[in-house]
């Protein structure tokens, strides 16, 4: 074939390509923005001189997910906010009230409750299921940040199953790293696939190396969204320890069969506390709990669910060489 007309096919082959990307890209960016919200937050600062209340503010995204007013979006953007406002897609302004939420996993849940407003005209995005995601997948941010129509970035799924350490000191499993850039005031807003199907809740708690983007996974805004509809909160146990993670020694590892090489040695032990009262000591080193591996402090924290709450539990613990095994019953975390 002639060279001319090579180059020409492959020209044309690249426009249809990026056609298709575009017009992806844009379907589903049409699909979900109506969804998409301003979050407009006031917090309490103190007060003046004068002995006036102080307020500061800030705010984020968010999204509807249900057509009745409940908007999902990230924990720190509205904790302790002393007054909430919304502003939808169509430019509507209006209060909205926290149901609940969770610094753990940085979400929240709030409720657009304007008197007499048709919230079932609301449009509620669709959502996916984080599990099926692929890398190198497409997946489009979205967010709605003060004082401009909604913004928009696109990239790829660069990695799955990453842990994101939250503001409240937990991690965060099985976070989305994509290379969507995050802008200022879209952190809560939808990561969205190629369908326009929600994967994701951008997050921005901590600053992101540059072209780095992390999303919370949409099955755990969904298990979340829920116990918080239900209670609040999100309700954990625990056993009352100060802990760190450590290397256990090889020679202990192989002569024990652990199932890993690391575990949470034992700094300081509650007064009172369900620890205290299975007899864990200082020092001691919690390898394992109801026979699940205890590499370390999140590990710990990971396992501490509200299923553990006034539930008698083996914890596997290291003394020196010797290997005990001690019965605890995690409490509700306060």
């Amino acid at each position: 074939m002639h060279p001319v007309h090579e180059h020409g096919l492959a020209s044309a082959t690249d426009a249809s390509l990026l056609d298709a990307y575009s017009l992806a890209v844009t379907s589903a960016v049409e699909r979900v923005s109506p969804s998409v919200v301003n979050i407009e937050v006031h917090q309490s600062a103190g007060r003046t001189r004068s002995g006036q209340p102080r307020e500061r503010q800030g705010g984020g995204s968010g999204f509807v997910f249900a057509p009745d007013g409940l908007i999902l979006t990230n924990s720190h953007v509205v904790h302790n906010a002393a007054r909430i406002g919304v502003t939808l897609a169509d430019g509507r302004r209006m209060p909205a009230s926290l149901i609940g939420d969770d610094p753990a996993s940085d979400l929240a849940v709030i409720r657009v409750d304007e008197p007499g407003f048709d919230q079932p005209g609301l449009t509620a995005a669709a959502l996916g299921d984080s599990q099926r995601l692929r890398v190198g997948q497409i997946v489009i941010a979205i967010g709605a940040p003060y004082g401009f129509q909604s913004t928009v970035t696109a990239g790829v799924v660069s990695a799955l199953g990453r842990s994101l350490r939250s503001y409240s000191g937990r991690l965060i499993d099985d976070v989305i790293q994509t290379d969507a850039s995050l802008n200022p005031g879209n952190s809560g807003g939808p990561l969205v696939d190629s369908a326009g199907r929600v994967v994701g809740v951008n997050t921005a708690t901590i600053l992101p190396a540059q072209g780095i983007c992390f999303a919370i996974g949409i099955n755990t805004a969904k298990f979340v969204a829920s116990r918080l509809l239900r209670d609040g909160r999100i309700r954990r146990s625990f056993i009352g320890v100060s802990a760190q993670t450590v290397p256990v020694h090889r020679r202990v590892v192989r002569f024990y069969d652990l199932a890993k090489e690391t575990g949470a040695l034992v700094l300081s032990v509650e007064d009172g506390s369900p620890a205290k009262r299975a007899g864990l000591r200082e020092g001691d080193v919690i390898v394992a709990l109801e026979g699940q591996p205890v590499a370390g402090v999140d590990d710990l924290q990971r396992l501490l669910t509200e299923v553990r709450m006034g539930v008698s539990c083996s914890l596997t613990v290291l003394r020196w060489t010797e290997k005990l095994e001690l019965k605890v019953v995690p409490e509700e975390s306060k």
